[in-house]
């Protein structure tokens, strides 16, 4: 089964239009609470309200996105989420005062999530199943990964040397193109049974949320509001601290590290286990955030960039295979929208709470503590999914004497 053909021409496709989604969501993310506060004199916490009211919205879409994908058919739904995509990036230019540009980021929210979720359900279906860990590992570091860094970078650089219109001219364009990028994804539809549909078609909460996915995605909370203190505040920690160009440079180093740790952390998900990569995966992380929380040099702040890449890079295409391969087919795409709804509600509701202790710690307080909750965030691992692995296989060893 290992000589599946992995980088098929629908592979590449799903990745670059998720590729494309996820720029404009990362552009946006690390530009649009300086502009807040810049433009529309906004406290802190009101910016990082600007941050976490889009996730709200892609929340919302998640969910409803998950129960219906099936039922409406997956093409018309991602093209249903990237056409509203594209028509709210428009609505920015008007947003002249705070109070319209929280609408404007909800409702650009709700694009980003039917599009996002209709995308990552795809893939779950193009790759072998036998070599879904690798599969989706590879597609998480080439879209949303390589994504992360491109798109605080370009953001970073046009908010430094051009316009807030400039960067949503861009954002239009490069939705656009995923729009097309999907036109020539061929990908059939699951063919649900009676029950399954009658089933699906029940207002239960089972249809909004994928229990077997919820133990991994529970955990995904608390390492999203981690990882958020670095899209959100990092930025603001360079320049305080001096260190500006490190920081520009910061998320290339993260996804290259990650490209770089991909290949062997996918290899060993399929064939030791997920246990094998999650553990490493959140020790990386902490180191990564202790370093940052003690930066006094480019080169230091850089090194933090390279474990936070193998740590929550791994992590985050790690937890997804985990939460599809505890879910039936049928449910795969309730079982990606469940996943990505909690850790991106930490990441989005995140910079709103951690804004509130920044006057009270500082940043470099601030990334010590991310650091001791990732390691939380570990235990918590082990006893809602970790010791539950180990049991299985020694059962498996047991039943095969």
């Amino acid at each position: 089964m290992d000589n599946q053909e992995l980088f098929t021409k629908n592979f590449f496709i799903d990745t670059v239009a998720n590729f494309l989604i996820y720029i404009v969501f990362y552009l946006l993310l690390v530009i649009t609470a300086p502009y807040a506060m810049e433009n529309l004199h906004a406290t802190p916490s009101e910016a990082g309200l600007v941050s976490s009211i889009f996730i709200l919205g892609s929340l919302l879409a998640r969910v409803f996105t998950g129960k219906f994908i099936e039922q409406v058919g997956r093409k018309k739904m991602i093209y249903i989420g990237l056409i509203f995509f594209l028509i709210t990036t428009l609505l920015y230019f008007p947003a002249t005062n705070l109070s319209f540009l929280f609408i404007v980021r909800f409702l650009h929210g709700i694009g980003f999530g039917i599009s996002a979720t209709s995308a990552q359900t795809f893939i779950a279906n193009i790759v072998p199943k036998e070599r879904r860990g690798e599969g989706i590992g590879y597609f998480i570091a080439f879209s949303s990964t390589i994504a992360s860094a491109v798109g605080p970078f370009i953001g970073m650089y046009l908010n430094q040397h051009g316009s807030f219109k400039t960067i949503l001219i861009l954002c239009f364009i490069v939705i656009a193109a995923s729009c097309i990028a999907m036109i020539y994804l061929k990908l059939p539809e699951v063919k649900l049974t009676k029950e399954q549909l009658a089933d699906m078609k029940k207002f239960a909460l089972s249809n909004f949320i994928e229990f077997k996915a919820l133990p991994i995605a529970i955990i995904s909370i608390f390492v999203g509001v981690c990882y958020s203190s670095i899209v959100s505040f990092l930025a603001s920690y360079a320049q305080k601290s001096n260190l500006i160009s490190a920081g520009n440079i910061f998320f290339i180093v993260y996804a290259l590290f990650l490209l770089i740790s991909r290949p062997v952390a996918g290899r060993m998900f399929d064939q030791k286990g997920e246990n094998s990569v999650m553990y490493p995966s959140f020790l990386l992380f902490a180191i990564g955030l202790a370093i940052i929380s003690q930066a006094h040099q480019g080169l230091i702040l850089l090194l933090a960039a390279a474990f936070v890449g193998c740590g929550f890079g791994t992590f985050l295409s790690s937890a997804q295979a985990i939460a599809v391969k505890v879910s039936l087919p049928h449910r795969m795409g309730l079982a990606t929208s469940t996943f990505f709804s909690f850790l991106e509600g930490g990441m989005g509701f995140g910079p709103y709470f951690l804004g509130l202790l920044i006057p009270k710690i500082n940043y470099r307080g601030l990334y010590a503590v991310m650091a001791v909750s990732v390691i939380a965030c570990m235990f918590l691992y082990h006893l809602l999914h970790g010791k539950k692995v180990k049991s299985e296989a020694y059962n498996s060893i047991e039943d095969a004497e």
